[in-house]
């Protein structure tokens, strides 16, 4: 997958989490999950947008390490409004599965970086 396909990619996945967490119910938990989720989410397309201006090897890699736990974490909070049942929509199954895929695309991308690095 090239650059600004991820780049649109994660953008877009950004959004909906926006478009989702409006749909989520106005209560304690319902704000509070969305917070959380929405920095998380935005986390995955700002750092993936910064990785073009690493200035090292190590800086790069940090930066894919911080995508991976913030993608994991957006998992998380996807997966808490599913089990909770605060929401049942099919655009949370989608970006469920989206979290899970991005997630696994940086980790790939992070051994390879850095199997590349030690060569």
């Amino acid at each position: 997958m090239d650059r600004l396909t991820l780049e649109k990619r994660t953008k877009s996945f950004h959004i909906n989490v926006i478009k989702l967490c409006e749909m989520l119910p106005k209560t304690t938990a319902g704000f509070e999950i969305a917070k959380q989720l929405i920095r998380s989410a935005g986390s995955v397309g700002a750092n993936y947008r910064a990785t073009k201006r690493a200035k090292s090897s190590n800086d790069f890699l940090n930066k894919l390490k911080i995508i991976i736990e913030e993608s994991d974490e957006s998992l998380y909070w996807l997966e808490i409004i599913r089990d909770a049942t605060l929401l049942q929509d099919e655009a949370l199954n989608s970006l469920i599965q989206e979290a899970n895929e991005l997630t696994s695309i940086f980790v790939a991308s992070h051994k390879t970086a850095a199997g590349n690095r030690e060569k």
